[in-house]
C-alpha cells in the first residue's frame, strides 16, 4: 500500500498533463499526421518539466531524450501507455503520463525529440572508461558478455528502435542495465546480453557512453 504522499504525486502527473495540453491546444495549427502541433507542443511542455527543455536533462533520473531515435522513443512511449514497460521508474514517472497519447501524439513527440541535437559527452582518459570502451568495443568473451558496438553502433548512436546510448546520464544507463539483469525491465536480449555484468563492469561501460 502507498502512502499518501506518493499516491497524490503519482496522480496528479496526468492532471497536470491534460491542463498544459489542452491550454496550448486552444492555440491552434497543424502538425504531423493531422495532430495539432499544439497538442505536440502542450505535450513536450509537460516533459521539459523533468527532461529539460530540448529533452537535454540535467538530472541523471531522467534520460536525455535529444537525438533518440524516433523509433526507440515510439517504442517507449507505447510501453508506458500500455504498462508493457513496467520497471519501478516507469510506473512511477510514465504510466500516468503516457496514458491519454494517442499514436498519432506519440509519433510528433517521437519526431521532435529525434530532430534535436543530442548532448555531446565529456570525453575523459580515465582508467574506468577505457575498461569500458574496451567492454563496448570487444565485449567479454570469457563471461559469454556480447560486444555492445554491435547493435548500438560505433559511435553509440543507436539505429530504429535500438537506442542511442552516447552522451547519456551514466546513472540512468546504470540503473537500466541493472533493470535487464534482474527483469525489472523485461527485455530477453539485454537480459541475456547484460546478466553476467558485475556492478564495477557496468560502472566501466556506463562511464565510456557518458563521454562519447
Amino acid at each position: 500500500m502507498l502512502d499518501n504522499e506518493p499516491r497524490r504525486r503519482i496522480v496528479s502527473i496526468p492532471v497536470a498533463f491534460a491542463f498544459v495540453a489542452l491550454t496550448v491546444a486552444a492555440c491552434g495549427g497543424a502538425g504531423p499526421e493531422g495532430v495539432p502541433d499544439a497538442t505536440v507542443a502542450g505535450t513536450v511542455h509537460v516533459c521539459s518539466s523533468c527532461h529539460g527543455p530540448d529533452g537535454r536533462s540535467i538530472s541523471p533520473t531522467f534520460p536525455r531524450l535529444a537525438g533518440q531515435q524516433k523509433d526507440y522513443l515510439v517504442a517507449q512511449l507505447q510501453a508506458f501507455r500500455d504498462k508493457t514497460r513496467a520497471d519501478p521508474h516507469a510506473q512511477t514517472y510514465m504510466w500516468g503520463m503516457a496514458a491519454r497519447l494517442s499514436d498519432p501524439t506519440i509519433e510528433g513527440i517521437a519526431a521532435y525529440y529525434a530532430s534535436q541535437t543530442p548532448v555531446a559527452g565529456a570525453p575523459n582518459a580515465s582508467p574506468e572508461t577505457v575498461a569500458g570502451a574496451k567492454i563496448y568495443t570487444e565485449g567479454i568473451p570469457s563471461e559469454n558478455v556480447p560486444a555492445c558496438i554491435s547493435c548500438h553502433g560505433e559511435k553509440a548512436e543507436g539505429n530504429g528502435p535500438i537506442p542511442r546510448l552516447a552522451g547519456q546520464h551514466q546513472a540512468y544507463l546504470a540503473r537500466q542495465l541493472e533493470a535487464f539483469q534482474s527483469m525489472a525491465r523485461a527485455n530477453e536480449v539485454m537480459h541475456e546480453n547484460s546478466k553476467d555484468l558485475t556492478p564495477q563492469q557496468i560502472s566501466e561501460v556506463t562511464a565510456y557512453l557518458a563521454t562519447l
